[in-house]
């Protein structure tokens, strides 16, 4: 079967994206921008807040291997939906919640994951499902932050690696390799 596109928003790219490589199906991850109205817009410019894009990857799948709901079970676990254009300190239109669907079946199990993830959530799931839109490929340096920068960027120490801890521990029968856990 054809490979699948999921474009997700959930804070931080480094962070979804780090989660998202570890899980077996997923083929590529790639950090971009979307959702905005400024014509190839760069990381300062989206990081101002001016644009209107989220900070977001976009995951090429196989979905004999991994399903779109499970890869959105996945989004809803490891970032907090909860949260208004924000995860934690990173505050801003950019780092909003946001599912892209690129079908009409996507947009109807993105409808139903965020329905499957009211219950794990004490508050108001604020996650919105936002037309597909042009795709920005993030500056190179951004792909594979985790990978390259991990261990040496305080970000990536505080932040990334936590949730990507979180993951493999509640998902490891989804990991490409389970000595991760």
């Amino acid at each position: 079967m054809a490979r699948e596109i999921a474009t997700l928003a959930g804070g931080c790219f480094w962070c979804v994206e780090a989660v998202f490589d570890d899980v077996i199906g997923v083929d590529t991850v790639e950090s971009g921008y979307i959702g905005g109205h400024v014509v190839n817009p760069t990381y300062k410019q989206v990081c101002n807040g001016d644009t209107g894009h989220a900070e977001a990857i976009r995951i090429a799948f196989d979905p004999d291997v991994i399903s779109y709901g499970e890869l959105l079970d996945i989004f809803f676990h490891v970032h907090d939906p909860t949260q208004l254009n924000r995860q934690g300190n990173d505050v801003g239109t950019q780092y909003r919640s946001a599912i892209f669907p690129h079908s009409p079946e996507q947009e109807a199990e993105a409808k139903a994951a965020i329905e499957r993830a009211r219950p794990d959530w004490p508050g108001r799931i604020v996650t919105t499902i936002e037309p597909d839109a042009p795709w920005y490929v993030a500056e190179d340096y951004h792909q594979e932050y985790f990978a390259r920068e991990g261990a040496g960027n305080g970000y990536c120490v505080m932040v990334v690696a936590p949730k990507l801890a979180k993951f493999r521990k509640s998902y490891a029968a989804r990991l490409k390799d389970s000595a991760k856990v």
